[in-house]
């Protein structure tokens, strides 16, 4: 499984999934169809999946474009998203599973940034990384989903879930916030080393208009604050030993910044 990403929009990212023995495709979050479908065709290959994460219109824009081409694909999204996600056919819980070609991919219920968020990890190792996260809004490089229907205990549980799969697990999330996130970062955690190294690499790939997604896990749980709720600085900030209240007044701090 090779994973293509699409920048679209002014800061999102779609994700197209190629089975290059196969020739097929599908595609995580399409929040416009026009990019999947002009990549399908360089391709020439057959879209028969959408993963969606989560309802927002920037992740399933694209849907019915995309149907509409590929009559015979099938839509998965979360079951509690029933009835917000175009052409959706399959209601994931969590445990469960999802096929794409010889690649299997494990449900995680990540509910905070909205009440239905899913996230696929695909355990399988390539290119010496121990697995694929598509988190769609939960977690963002440096930073996480703002709390739109979901509590910060719950963010914290779907965070905690992501925070406890393998450090070399690369993290596909949806958007290019990351140098944004690393700056409110710094603000919350700046004598942290490996922080100030990071934003420094990122800003640079920023400045030469380079992409900072994919991000890998174990680097998020070394810089990002919303991975850290058990960190003395970062409890130091939030004025809060809590991990609830820590993640809460950080997460109320970054919305601020």
């Amino acid at each position: 499984m090779q994973v293509i990403r699409l920048p679209v929009l002014s800061d999102n990212y779609i994700f197209l999934l190629w089975d290059e023995i196969r020739n097929i495709a599908a595609v995580v979050d399409p929040a416009v169809a026009q990019p999947v479908l002009n990549k399908l065709h360089e391709l020439k290959a057959e879209l028969v999946a959408i993963f969606n994460t989560h309802h927002h219109s920037d992740h399933v824009g694209g849907n019915r474009e995309l149907i509409q081409e590929f009559p015979s694909l099938t839509v998965y999204a979360g079951a509690e998203d029933k009835g917000r996600i175009p052409g959706q056919k399959v209601f994931l819980y969590e445990g469960d599973r999802v096929t794409f070609g010889s690649s299997i991919g494990e449900v995680l219920f990540v509910p905070g940034h909205t009440r239905a968020h899913i996230a696929y990890y695909f355990p399988e190792v390539t290119a010496g990384y121990g697995g694929e996260l598509f988190c769609g809004d939960t977690l963002f490089a440096g930073g996480c989903g703002r709390l739109f229907e979901g509590t910060p205990a719950q963010m914290v549980d779907s965070l905690s879930k992501i925070r406890s799969l393998p450090d070399n697990t690369r993290v596909w999330c949806a958007h290019e916030y990351t140098l944004k996130n690393l700056q409110f970062a710094l603000s919350v955690d700046g004598d942290n080393e490996v922080l100030k190294n990071r934003y420094t690499q990122v800003r640079n790939s920023r400045n030469i208009g380079e992409a900072t997604v994919p991000s890998v896990l174990g680097i998020e749980k070394s810089t990002n604050p919303f991975l850290r709720w058990d960190i003395p600085a970062l409890q130091l900030a939030a004025k809060s030993s809590d991990r609830t209240q820590t993640f809460a007044r950080l997460r109320g701090m970054k919305d601020q910044f």
